[in-house]
């Protein structure tokens, strides 16, 4: 989600791929579109700044993951609600650890588990890495 969370995650995730000679993934959620809007070009506005949003954060990732191991890190963007997103994508793509940042965009007081995390760890399909 690009929260500071999420980045100390991606830069452990790249380390121990790095270290275990693995394959590395990342999995963008984007949100849905607004269901009500005034004119189509509302729509079609919110979407290019969502794209141009995950285009950033994904070469973003990626220039991290070779800076710091010459990793090729596999990044897509799934539309949906969070959670269901990447426990979807961690089965269908028989995952072996999903690494997830302690706290996201919501952080408060910079010491409680974040609801999506408690939630992946809940219901991931396989081992779930908490980094805080």
């Amino acid at each position: 989600d690009g929260s500071p969370g999420s980045r100390k995650a991606l830069q452990f995730a790249v380390r121990l791929a790095d270290h275990v000679d693995a394959e590395l993934h990342c999995i963008c959620v984007e949100e849905k579109l607004p269901h009500y809007a005034a004119t189509l070009g509302e729509v079609d506005e919110a979407k290019a700044e969502r794209d141009a949003y995950f285009e950033k954060l994904i070469r973003e990732a990626r220039q991290m993951a070779w800076d710091l191991a010459a990793i090729d890190l596999q990044c897509r963007v799934v539309a949906g609600h969070e959670v269901e997103a990447i426990v979807t994508a961690a089965r269908e793509g028989k995952f072996e650890l999903l690494v997830v940042g302690f706290v996201g965009h919501s952080n408060i007081f910079g010491r409680v588990m974040g609801s999506t995390t408690q939630s992946l760890s809940r219901l991931s399909p396989c081992t779930v890495m908490i980094v805080k």
